[in-house]
């Protein structure tokens, strides 16, 4: 029998991609909850899963036959979701960022703890990115050596028409590195082994949004472990004249070797996405990663089976978040 999950918090259009990929997957989506900040993720959600029932939010948190729930909320209101699915028994996938505050993380890990629920994050720049894949395989068979330093770009376009107003709120959404930097945090500490790490400097800007003073368009991040060094730039700068949302990229520095992801686009090279360019002692070569499968899905739902870890190591997606939520809060002050 499939395991059955239902999304609550439609608020964020990353929902999309992980209700999709977990019936992919092989799970069952057994309802919705309709409630959303915003009707146009609602509507897009309509689209892609037309046959999909709504359902009242207790209700799904009831239901005994639901093992699984699955959130894109407002930031700001995901932790009291997952703290209250987990209390109900559930197992829980969050949207990025999990939380935006230390005190939220301090409740998720004590009610994980408490109910022995696998909390999860969905790192979607990693999770849904098929070069990631390769690269995580490269990386684990020494093709570049042991990483020392990651360069990880996390452009995106701005859309501003069509973000809701929460979006520009730090109040709701955390800020630009509690969000968008996390996914390179995650990225860091995955591909150079490190279980945690220390932020050197983090700084942000408001650089071309006068009218909304409190939100940043712009931001960076150094990092550091015990034997790897980490850069981390995020923005809202893409152009429009880009034929996708942001060309992230990520850089990983081996002691045999580099590895380049060009993850959405390759400007002006070759067409799609999910590009990978390799070098060693024996040369250059470019991979295309466009037909390799995504792995954490699955493998999440075998950990939900199983009540194993493969789909990211125990505490991971908690010790990401509160570094994110760290270096914003470091950023804020003013510090250097």
């Amino acid at each position: 029998m499939s395991l059955r999950f239902a999304a609550i918090g439609l608020d964020h259009r990353h929902i999309y991609h992980i209700v999709g990929e977990l019936i992919a997957a092989g799970a069952e989506c057994a309802g919705y909850c309709p409630d959303t900040s915003d009707p146009r993720v609602l509507d897009g959600f309509h689209e892609r899963f037309p046959d999909l029932r709504a359902r009242n939010r207790d209700e799904l948190l009831a239901d005994p036959d639901i093992q699984i729930i699955t959130c894109a909320a407002i930031p700001a209101d995901r932790p009291a979701i997952a703290i209250q699915a987990m209390q109900a028994g559930k197992d829980v996938m969050l949207d990025k960022p999990g939380a935006i505050h230390l005190d939220q993380v301090d409740a998720l890990e004590r009610v994980a703890a408490e109910t022995g629920r696998i909390l999860s994050i969905c790192f979607s720049e990693r999770f849904v990115v098929r070069a990631c894949e390769v690269a995580s395989r490269l990386v684990a068979e020494g093709a570049i050596g042991r990483v020392i330093q990651t360069t990880g770009l996390g452009p995106h376009r701005l859309n501003r028409a069509i973000r809701p107003d929460w979006f520009f709120d730090p109040a709701a959404f955390g800020g630009i590195l509690t969000d968008i930097a996390s996914h390179q945090i995650d990225q860091f500490l995955h591909f150079t082994g490190a279980q945690t790490a220390r932020t050197v400097s983090a700084r942000t800007a408001n650089r071309n949004l006068p009218d909304v003073p409190a939100f940043r368009d712009y931001g960076e991040i150094l990092l550091e472990s015990d034997s790897a060094n980490g850069f981390i730039r995020v923005d809202w700068f893409t152009p429009d004249g880009l034929p996708t949302w942001g060309d992230g990229r990520l850089f990983l520095l081996g002691t045999d070797g580099t590895i380049e992801l060009r993850k959405y686009v390759d400007i002006e090279g070759r067409s799609g996405a999910d590009h990978l360019f390799l070098s060693d002692h024996r040369g250059t070569r470019h991979i295309d990663c466009s037909d390799e499968g995504l792995s954490y899905f699955s493998n999440f739902l075998k950990d939900i089976r199983d009540r194993t870890s493969t789909a990211m190591p125990a505490g991971h997606a908690l010790t990401v978040t509160r570094l994110a939520i760290e270096a914003q809060t470091l950023a804020d002050r003013g510090e250097r």
